[in-house]
């Protein structure tokens, strides 16, 4: 039911914030002065300017309360109404102009309520503007409310003094029963989320980061809203408790409430037509457009909503694109891509560089007996057209999920894999290692693409972008060894050590042909059988990834470092574990950094967010080091036997990694030219020149021409690391 109340046209403008509510010893307008950083010097009205301001059609419930600097021209308001404390800053008799929108300075047929005004600021038409302040040359035209509650939290999770614990503004992430819940603030990044949903049930933990957010923002009451220095709004109907950054730009907007939309001039964001986005955190250079709905949302930097997308109770990382779907209670890290109106993402955490197809329905409401289920899945997470998948799903990095419906849980160790279903046998079908050996060339532009695509300055946080990085190297020796166990036990072997010793035998052998068929357990949620397909051909390439990362890592060491310093360093990694890596919010990062981490937080040693951010920066500083820590216990791990004989051994290695990167780039020509060569591609055009004319001449193709270019610089420095060797 609305209750409307009468109250004397006196107050209104005053007692903004209720005595109890107060700062002690402050006012009202006490958090109001702080924000407004003008430095003009404010004066009254003089009895000339109220003239000519009543002249004009102008009403003040208190004129006495309205204050102008010395460069105020009250012929520039017109049929305008002041209630409450009202400051404007300078004024000159000119123009702003906004691409096609030109209107002068000044406020006309508006109404405002205590608020503060910049230098030359255009307001046309705002019906309603209640406690607000708006930076110097800004253009507000035909807007229908605009107003500020004395609570406004600007989409930060907290909970102002004297108010319910349950309004607080939770994002619901990674599980629809809130059981990950997270409390958003502005300046969350991905590890925040991440750390904080995946430690849920730890309560000391969940107690801390709780804390950390609650001391982030002010408790107390009074903070305006925002609009910054040379924002344009236009044609919008309703912004509520907003904090809007320098040289935004909204246009039609249907409703904007309890938000933070971070801008700069460099990186100014946009909110357009029929757009409705409520409690919600937006990042710098971000675009949101055409009849978004947002609700319960944090947008990083960088990235867009647009074309009806819908986003609840979500964190979308920087870098990424969502239009025309539904994405709800998922943690979404940097460079993720959706774009098409039938997918549908549910209670997921997606590691990042992940494409999410037309079709995809990933996580139902209701596929069990409650909505608790989740989906995990790696980096670089490919599901294809009309996928479907039911929660709990766990899937490695870069897996690729053919068109179809899997009806069953799906944990699948397998990087780089196709997975597809066979629906004559009834059987789940897997082929390792696919990327690798038929789809090179999307790998490594993927690569180039994510990384281009970064767009922060400020890249203290080091997002991987490679895919051959700890992680994966990880998953592809683990896999290697589900590999060698599977085939052994398809030779009859049962014991693990066993199984896997007969099987690295059969696929390391070149003569010998796996004539049996060889089955996966643990994989899917069923009682039918799991094929691996192309197992021989899949271990020889994740061998060739790994031979080729461990020549990679040695060779940018050389960049740097002579060869003496290199073996010592091999010689000082004996014994030392391969460690473990998390994908912290797109950080790779060792394991037992983040329990430190954890720690520390838990016992009260870290104290805040930004010391947290601190030791983001410091793992970011270190991920060199930790990368070749880890490549240095690979090849302990790996290659123990050749590494008494040192010099032998990095001639193998560089000599391996060479005909590896040869055939890599070979295979990036090769991928990309089944688009020319297939058949059906080719009937569209009614001869070659037209299909090079259409699709661009792949002698050409400027990233096959990079990589061939990259494999050369690879050749001259290797031959000459090699010449070093032979010398030794």
């Amino acid at each position: 039911m609305s209750i409307i109340e009468s109250k004397p046209l006196g107050n209104l403008g005053y007692h903004f914030v209720p005595s109890e509510f107060l700062e002690p010893g402050k006012d009202e307008y006490h958090a109001r002065d702080k924000q407004f950083n003008s430095k003009s010097l404010f004066r009254q009205l003089d009895e000339k300017e109220i003239q000519v301001l009543e002249g004009n059609n102008n009403f003040c419930s208190n004129w006495s309360d309205v204050w102008v600097t010395d460069k105020f021209l009250p012929e520039l308001i017109r049929n305008s109404f002041f209630y409450g404390r009202v400051r404007i800053d300078d004024m000159e008799d000119r123009y702003l102009s906004y691409r096609d929108l030109q209107l002068p300075v000044g406020i006309y047929n508006s109404r405002i309520v205590s608020c503060d005004i910049g230098a030359n600021v255009a307001i046309h038409q705002v019906g309603f503007m209640s406690h607000y302040i708006v930076g110097d040359h800004c253009i507000l035209f035909c807007v229908n409310e605009m107003s500020t509650s004395n609570s406004a939290k600007f989409g930060n999770g907290i909970i102002k003094h004297g108010e319910d614990p349950l309004r607080r503004i939770r994002l619901e992430i990674c599980n629809e029963n809130a059981g990950r819940s997270v409390y958003p603030f502005e300046g969350m990044l991905a590890a925040d989320a991440y750390l904080w949903s995946r430690n849920a049930g730890s309560g000391v933990l969940y107690e801390r980061f709780e804390e950390m957010t609650s001391d982030r923002v002010s408790k107390w009451r009074g903070f305006y809203s925002e609009i910054g220095k040379g924002c344009v709004i236009k044609n919008s109907h309703t912004l509520k408790d907003v904090k809007i950054g320098p040289y935004a730009y909204v246009k039609g907007a249907n409703k904007l409430k309890n938000l933070t939309i971070n801008s700069s001039k460099k990186y100014f964001s946009q909110i357009g037509e029929g757009c409705e986005l409520v409690n919600g955190i937006i990042g710098y250079g971000c675009r949101v457009f055409y009849g978004v709905k947002a609700v319960r949302f944090f947008l990083s930097s960088h990235s867009q909503l647009k074309y009806g997308a819908r986003l609840i109770n979500s964190f979308l990382g920087e870098n990424s694109t969502i239009s025309c779907c539904e994405v709800l209670n998922s943690l979404l890290f940097s460079a993720h891509e959706q774009h098409h109106n039938n997918s549908f993402l549910c209670a997921s955490l997606v590691m990042g560089q992940s494409n999410m197809a037309a079709g995809a329905t990933l996580g139902s409401n209701h596929n069990s007996r409650s909505a608790d289920g989740e989906l995990l899945a790696g980096r670089g997470f490919w599901p294809g057209l009309c996928v479907s998948l039911k929660h709990n799903s766990r899937f490695a990095s870069y897996t690729m999920l053919a068109k179809g419906d899997f009806m069953y849980e799906l944990d699948v160790q397998l990087p780089f894999s196709l997975v597809s279903q066979d629906p004559e046998e009834n059987a789940l079908i897997i082929i390792p290692a696919f990327w690798f050996q038929y789809n090179m060339y999307a790998l490594l532009r993927n690569e180039m693409k994510f990384t281009s695509r970064d767009k922060r300055d400020d890249k203290r946080i080091r997002y991987e972008y490679g895919a051959l990085a700890p992680d994966t190297l990880n998953e592809i020796i683990e896999a290697m060894e589900i590999l060698e166990k599977s085939v052994g036990r398809s030779y009859g072997q049962e014991a693990d050590k066993e199984a896997m010793e007969l099987g690295r035998k059969i696929l390391l052998n070149d003569e010998s042909k796996i004539t049996r068929e060889i089955l996966l357990h643990d994989v899917e949620n069923s009682r039918r059988p799991v094929r691996l397909l192309k197992v021989k051909e899949g271990y020889l390439a994740y061998k060739n990834m790994l031979v080729y990362y461990v020549g990679r890592e040695l060779k940018s060491y050389l960049e740097n470092h002579d060869l003496s310093a290199l073996l010592a360093l091999i010689e000082q990694g004996k014994g030392r574990k391969r460690k473990a890596f998390d994908n912290v919010g797109g950080m790779l990062v060792p394991q037992g950094e983040v329990k430190s981490l954890l720690k520390e937080l838990k016992e009260g040693e870290i104290k805040s967010w930004d010391e947290m951010h601190a030791r983001y920066f410091l793992w970011s500083e270190q991920y060199e080091l930790f990368k070749l820590e880890h490549v240095v216990s690979i090849i302990w791990e790996r290659f123990a036997a050749d590494i008494d004989y040192q010099e032998n051994f990095l001639r193998g290695v560089f000599k391996e990694a060479l005909r590896v990167k040869r055939w890599i780039v070979e295979g990036i020509e090769v991928s990309r030219g089944k688009d020319y060569s297939n058949p059906f591609r080719k009937m569209m055009y009614n001869d070659t020149q037209q299909m090079h004319d259409v699709l661009g001449d792949i002698s050409q193709n400027a990233f096959i021409k990079e990589q061939k270019e990259d494999f050369n610089q690879w050749e001259e420095r290797l031959n000459a690391i090699l010449e070093v060797l032979n010398d030794e």
